[in-house]
């Protein structure tokens, strides 16, 4: 008898129970058998009272969710299926980023992303956790987000030039760190061009925005203090880190080239490659 919320491993029903599972995660998804053919299973699915049908699959891999506790049988006579919390969970694992077993587990619970420079593998961080993230989803009173897409990506950016660039304080030992004749990163021989490169990038960055701000973003991006946070240590009235963070973004994203939309012509001109006689 499984253990309720201990998902085992889908027996080989084969990949059709997989298949089967990722779509009984749809909005309002649920399977319930055929009328005529009872080996098979019919699979519905849609929002808001409209039911869509989505194929059909083997009665065998529902049977083998089910004995896996990744999906529940409703009572009633239809007999209806459903995903079940342990198989949103497994779906949620799968779906994580990188492969170590620890961070599947952690996608279960958080929404993890890469936190190193794009085009590398770097750590893995809560994306829920950032103060841009919050911004960024979060809407004023006329609808539009606290931030656009480019004070956003502006944000982000300066974030990981300073990761790179070892300006932040680290809770224990690094291993990974560059080790020339016993020195540590203190020394200036022992920096790799890529932290050299990270370390001009975030100077010239902060320069542009004023020394005014600076300080702000190296809170907001780098030490990922909320804006009630920066409030309360730094003695300003409500909600006025909030415009001033946006003021600190724009001039970032202004720095860094970022707009808020593409411009220019909306064709462009066509253009002949084969050589001219």
């Amino acid at each position: 008898m499984p253990s309720r919320g201990r998902a085992r491993s889908v027996s080989p029903a084969g990949a059709e129970a997989a298949r089967l599972l990722s779509a009984l995660a749809g909005n309002g998804a649920y399977a319930f058998p055929d009328p005529i053919e009872g080996e098979r299973l019919i699979l519905r699915g849609g929002g808001a009272g409209v039911s869509v049908g989505n194929g059909r699959f083997a009665a065998e891999a529902g049977e083998a969710l089910v004995a896996a506790d990744l999906a529940l049988r409703e009572p009633g006579p239809r007999a209806r299926l459903t995903i079940s919390e342990a198989g949103r969970a497994r779906l949620r694992r799968g779906a994580a980023p990188g492969h170590s077993e620890g961070a599947a587990f952690l996608a279960q619970h958080l929404d993890l992303e890469e936190a190193g420079e794009r085009g590398a593998e770097g750590r893995l961080r809560d994306a829920s956790e950032s103060p841009l993230a919050w911004m960024a989803r979060r809407r004023g009173r006329d609808g539009a987000p606290l931030i656009d897409g480019a004070c956003f990506e502006a944000g982000e950016r300066l974030r990981r030039d300073l990761e790179a660039a070892r300006m932040m304080p680290r809770m224990g030992t690094d291993w990974t760190l560059p080790r020339v004749d016993g020195c540590g990163p203190s020394d200036p021989a022992a920096a790799s061009d890529r932290v050299v490169g990270a370390l001009a990038r975030v100077r010239a960055a902060l320069d542009a925005v004023g020394g005014d701000l600076a300080g702000l973003l190296i809170d907001l991006c780098g030490h990922l203090k909320g804006l009630e946070r920066i409030e309360a240590e730094r003695r300003w009235p409500a909600r006025s880190a909030k415009v001033v963070a946006r003021i600190a973004l724009g001039r970032l994203a202004e720095h860094y080239g970022l707009e808020r939309e593409a411009s220019g012509p909306e064709r462009a001109r066509g253009r002949l490659w084969r050589a001219r006689r």
